[in-house]
């Protein structure tokens, strides 16, 4: 997986530690951080200007981004392009594992300031959205999709089992709540069907207890 930043920084402590550390360690995925500073303009590598037509702030530029996508598909011919936008579609459970079971890599663009020349999206595969709600930039959308993606892939989270039971795994439902030791904790007890040892009692209070999404 490839991203596209302009602060590559931000990465480190996501991408280098828990199931994502594992991920890498495990050769399940590799990730390269692309600074779209490199791929600036001029001396002093300007990679944004003012929007045709007036208004506030300022766009990413074409050339920049262009420059950046062609160097992540050099290393890649058949990544998909992701770009990170309020507009885009609503990222969900069923869309990780979609993107999790498929045999090409992605490449991210991470959008920043008022956002970027329309022209970019002649090059992008599919726009993403992780709400209806407006961050500072594309990173940590980015950030949590790869989360997703990666910890559905096979050997990373260790259970088979252990993708298969969460919230949103059947598109509708949230998991059950789950209890561990002790059994009794400032007056509050596990439930007592959790301790029965009866498996077809325990399947049918976890059913009963995943709440509709």
């Amino acid at each position: 997986m490839q991203v596209i930043t302009l602060f590559p920084e931000m990465f480190s402590g996501v991408f280098d530690t828990s199931m994502l550390w594992k991920a890498q360690k495990n050769e399940v995925v590799q990730f390269e951080i692309i600074n779209l500073r490199d791929f600036g303009i001029g001396p002093r590598k300007t990679v944004d200007d003012t929007p045709y037509g007036g208004g506030d702030g300022m766009l990413l530029m074409a050339e920049p981004l262009f420059g950046a996508v062609e160097h992540a598909k050099a290393n890649d011919p058949s990544a998909k392009v992701l770009l990170m936008t309020p507009r885009g579609q609503r990222w969900k459970q069923s869309l990780a594992q979609e993107y999790a079971d498929a045999e090409h890599g992605y490449i991210f663009i991470c959008g920043r300031y008022e956002g970027y020349d329309e022209r970019i999206t002649t090059l992008v595969d599919a726009q993403l959205s992780v709400g209806d709600y407006v961050l500072t930039g594309g990173e940590l959308p980015a950030m949590t999709i790869v989360d997703s993606i990666v910890r559905l892939m096979p050997g990373v989270l260790g259970g088979e089992a252990s993708a298969e039971i969460e919230s949103f795994s059947d598109g509708e439902t949230l998991e059950f709540p789950q209890y561990t030791r002790p059994e009794e904790f400032r007056d509050m007890k596990v439930p007592e069907v959790l301790l029965s040892g009866n498996h077809a009692a325990i399947a049918k209070w976890r059913e009963e207890n995943s709440k509709k999404a």
